[in-house]
């Protein structure tokens, strides 16, 4: 699907996260990617966001003026024209392989560095994030390799997959059923493309999917173990989904938790009974292994 432009609303934390359960319920089953981004901190300020084709521009604010009623009456729905230009493809060409562990993940033009005993994953700069040179991907990929060398673990959920470099990693080492989601269908897409040209033929499921009400959530879990590397404050929130949908005796890995908001992170999956076991840190992000 085509993502011309963004339509939005500022608001605060409690009305965005409203409106992002309100735009979920009405455009799950059509394959828009919806998302709420924390705009100012202190003063409480965030956005809602759907992503869409300028062609639709009518429709979607149609329907969006349907569903904001209530609490959400009387926000103003704003335009955002999307460039075309992939920036942050364009800022990453030329990155060197990056190591985690056993893992090295490599771009298309550095295939003949990959040594001995590595397990490659190779992800080419593109619009979806991931590319193993951010902290919270390789802090990902040690606490990936250390718990499924450590523990059995039978099917594996991958939430916020971006790239599919995660759900890569996990199939790659432990051959075992893999679902990776995320909320925008253009990461669905080259997530798709990247467990194709990693020669991945069976044992990953993509799924564009904007919360965990998605039926494949049911259809695969639960899971024994649960990567999200997102953002502190959705991880916040996710924390009883995530304690649902993981089998008794099961790990997650979190991360795309900045080192100051670990606490907050911590308390809100202590609350559901999981246990910390062990922190990475890396440039200013944690990543966080924890079990219940």
């Amino acid at each position: 699907m085509n993502q011309d432009i963004r339509l939005f609303v500022s608001t605060s934390e409690r009305l965005a996260t409203l409106a992002l359960d309100r735009m979920g319920a009405a455009f799950d089953e059509d394959g828009y990617a919806i998302a709420t981004m924390e705009i100012d901190e202190r003063n409480d300020v965030w956005e809602a966001s759907i992503y869409l084709a300028a062609e639709e521009e009518e429709t979607i604010r149609t329907r969006l003026g349907e569903i904001f009623t209530d609490a959400l009456a009387g926000l103003a729905i704003e335009r955002e024209q999307l460039p075309d230009v992939d920036w942050i493809a364009k800022s990453l060409e030329g990155l060197a392989p990056v190591r985690a562990g056993r893992f090295v993940v490599h771009g298309s033009h550095d295939r003949d560095k990959v040594q001995t005993g590595e397990i490659a994953i190779e992800i080419d700069a593109g619009m979806a994030f991931g590319t193993g040179h951010h902290g919270t991907t390789a802090g990902c990929l040690e606490l990936i390799e250390e718990v499924l060398r450590a523990r059995p673990v039978t099917n594996v959920l991958d939430l916020g997959t971006g790239s599919g470099v995660l759900a890569i990693a996990a199939y790659k080492l432990a051959r075992v059923p893999v679902l990776a989601t995320d909320i925008d269908p253009v990461a669905t897409r080259v997530a798709t493309e990247n467990v194709r040209i990693n020669g991945i033929a069976g044992g990953i499921t993509l799924r564009t999917a904007t919360g965990f009400h998605a039926p494949a959530f049911r259809e695969q879990g639960p899971f024994d173990l649960i990567i999200a590397n997102i953002l502190a404050r959705p991880l916040m929130r996710l924390a009883p989904d995530v304690a649902r949908h993981l089998a008794p005796g099961g790990a997650i890995i979190l991360s795309g938790i900045l080192a100051e908001q670990r606490w907050k992170v911590l308390a809100a999956y202590n609350g559901q009974r999981f246990r910390h076991v062990r922190t990475i840190w890396r440039n200013g992000w944690v990543t966080m292994h924890l079990t219940r």
